[in-house]
């Protein structure tokens, strides 16, 4: 089993080096014009592709992980919406588990349906506390989900969820407003989930202008996921790429 990708996420962690991922929906990416997507990302200095989304309609988990390895070695990371969202010929997998809500299934049941698949799969598995974050609108994974988002003006409430997942053993925390959200996760939630922890800390959703990235970086993300807002600006992962040149490395 492989272990490359939470190493490089605690290596650069101690360093106080911010890491960027670029999430693909398999149902959005045009294959015809990915290869040339790959090399632009590479070229910006993305550090994960991730690979998921809520609802997959048009399965092409394989073909999409065959292209971006082909072009690249830049580690794909699966970010499975369930179960069924498992391509072994990808790196790594953020093995979810939904603590923010108290959906069985999403905390514990499609995990064990998952585990034997697992086990006999090469991917890194990375348990993964997954919270969703208010937002300002219904978004798909919550509705997927049937759980309520911790209020955005809660931090309290996610930096104890944190710590809990952190005691039960999960390597990893991701604070999710979800995808197309109108509001970001708040810079005083990741602050308050980052002075809880001390596992890498992921943070993704209504990500989509440099200000946004920043704030999250700088309020104590580790990782920061952008997926929408590159599907509607292309330009938006080479302001993110000038941004890592001038202040990515946070003192």
């Amino acid at each position: 089993m492989k272990d490359n990708v939470l190493v490089r996420l605690l290596d650069r962690k101690g360093r106080n080096v911010k890491s960027l991922a670029v999430l693909l929906d398999p149902d959005k990416v045009e294959m015809e014009t990915l290869p040339l997507f790959v090399e632009k990302a590479v070229a910006c200095g993305v550090d994960f592709f991730f690979i998921g989304g809520s609802l997959i309609t048009n399965y092409g988990l394989e073909r999409l992980v065959a292209v971006i390895k082909a072009s690249c070695s830049v580690p794909v990371v699966l970010f499975p919406g369930s179960s069924l969202h498992i391509e072994p010929s990808a790196d790594a997998i953020l093995l979810l588990s939904l603590i923010s809500g108290r959906n069985p299934e999403l905390l514990i049941g499609q995990h064990v349906a998952a585990a034997p698949l697992l086990k006999r799969s090469a991917l890194e598995i990375i348990s993964t506390g997954y919270m969703l974050v208010e937002s300002g609108k219904t978004t798909t994974v919550s509705y997927i989900s049937n759980t309520l988002p911790i209020p955005a003006d809660k931090p309290e409430i996610a930096a104890c969820t944190a710590m809990a997942g952190e005691m039960l053993g999960l390597k990893a925390m991701f604070l999710d407003a979800g995808s197309g959200a109108l509001r970001p996760v708040p810079g005083a939630m990741i602050q308050a989930v980052r002075q809880s922890v001390e596992v890498p800390l992921i943070v993704g959703g209504g990500i989509d202008n440099i200000e946004k990235a920043m704030n999250a970086w700088n309020a104590g993300a580790d990782l920061i996921v952008v997926g929408n807002a590159i599907e509607r600006n292309p330009a938006f992962m080479e302001d993110l790429a000038m941004l890592e040149k001038a202040e990515r490395v946070l003192q």
